[in-house]
């Protein structure tokens, strides 16, 4: 499939990219999850830190510093929390889009709970001391 890609971030603009603390465990972890389950490779990732991540979180008027969140950038659309982790479901197509149901609950509740997650995922789940390094299989939707 060809798409016409940005200069900076080689990002197309029928792509999305997830948005995801590279240096979080659970962050890592749902990466690994999420990428066997994009057999059609729509989804790409770029952790924060990297520079793709920091052009993307600039362009949207993100801070570039203290990730509480993973988001999801589709086109100029940014999803963040619970939105976000809701739309990567629907992306992934059955059985993971039946999450949508989820929007029923008022979002202020999902992004409450999101926060505790959030808040506490470096209590349950700790740090890594750098940012994952992509094996071969995957280095071409990591940003």
């Amino acid at each position: 499939m060809t798409t016409e890609t940005d200069d900076e971030t080689g990002v197309g603009s029928n792509e999305a990219v997830v948005l995801f603390d590279g240096v979080c465990n659970l962050c890592n972890g749902l990466v690994a999850f999420l990428i066997p389950r994009n057999s059609d490779g729509r989804l790409r990732f770029a952790a924060l830190q990297s520079d793709a991540g920091q052009d993307l979180l600039t362009r949207h008027g993100l801070p570039t510093e203290g990730f509480d969140s993973f988001m999801l950038v589709e086109g100029d659309r940014l999803y963040t929390k619970s939105d976000a982790a809701i739309r990567v479901a629907e992306l992934l197509g059955c059985p993971y889009r039946a999450v949508r149901i989820s929007r029923l609950i008022p979002s202020r509740v999902r992004d409450s709970l999101y926060d505790v997650v959030a808040n506490n995922r470096t209590d349950w789940f700790e740090r890594k001391d750098q940012c994952m390094i992509p094996n071969e299989d995957v280095s071409d939707r990591l940003l």
